[in-house]
């Protein structure tokens, strides 16, 4: 599972380009505004992207395409931005690969070549960037390939060991550790975690995020999962 951020202002064209990634097991999440973009692309301060591949249209309110691509590449080299444009220029093309993109289709595109060069780009990303690597955070270490959990043992050599976690609990975690310095709404996470559009039951993420603390517990690393009352989740 890939997280995609889908920026696109055309509603229709963003829910369809969005069910089609979902239904090819990627967390995708929506921004329908370059504003919306920048706020899900973090702060200023922050020197990573919470996602593994961007799709970006260029015609957007609040902030053009070309502001977002630069805004990427001067924080990661690293996270694929795929443009969907209805520009057809060669020179516009040009002018956006020397700006970051990494690749550009032109509107109108069919569905299956959008998702086989998103398949593209992260298997080239997977081999060298955050995707292919062992995740870790404190006594934590994660990885995203196995899909395992392992706590480093305590200042007196005792509390670790392996935790065997769920599908979503392993989701969970794995968007926490990818963004420590972050704030994940009830949403982002279920998004994250589930592949599948927010469904509006902040109950749901709550309950997995208990469960996965009550796991934790025995390796006294539950409170690295820190509750932040009225917005969600980051780690402490």
């Amino acid at each position: 599972m890939a997280r995609v951020l889908v920026i696109e202002d055309d509603a229709a064209i963003n829910d369809v380009v969005t069910t089609r990634l979902t239904r090819d097991g990627h967390a995708v999440t929506q921004a329908f505004s370059g504003s919306e973009a920048r706020l899900l692309l973090g702060g200023a301060g922050e020197k990573d992207v919470a996602f593994d591949v961007i799709i970006c249209d260029l015609m957007l309110p609040g902030a053009t395409g070309e502001e977002l691509v630069g805004l990427i590449r001067g924080r990661d080299e690293a996270t694929p931005v795929i443009v969907i444009s209805a520009r057809t220029a060669a020179a516009d093309k040009i002018d956006l690969l020397h700006l970051g993109a990494d690749d550009y289709l032109t509107k109108p595109f069919d569905l299956d070549e959008l998702a086989a060069r998103v398949e593209v780009q992260l298997r080239h990303r997977g081999s060298t960037g955050p995707l292919g690597g062992v995740l870790t955070w404190r006594r934590w270490e994660l990885d995203p390939e196995a899909r395992t959990l392992t706590v480093a043992p305590d200042e007196g050599g005792e509390r670790g060991g392996a935790v065997s976690l769920t599908k979503i609990e392993f989701n969970i975690l794995e968007a926490l550790v990818r963004r420590p310095n972050r704030v994940f709404s009830k949403s982002e996470l279920f998004e994250l975690a589930w592949g599948e559009p927010f469904a509006g039951d902040d109950s749901t993420v709550a309950v997995h995020v208990s469960n996965i603390r009550a796991k934790l517990r025995e390796t006294g690393t539950d409170d690295y999962v820190q509750t932040v009352w009225g917005m969600g989740f980051k780690l402490a």
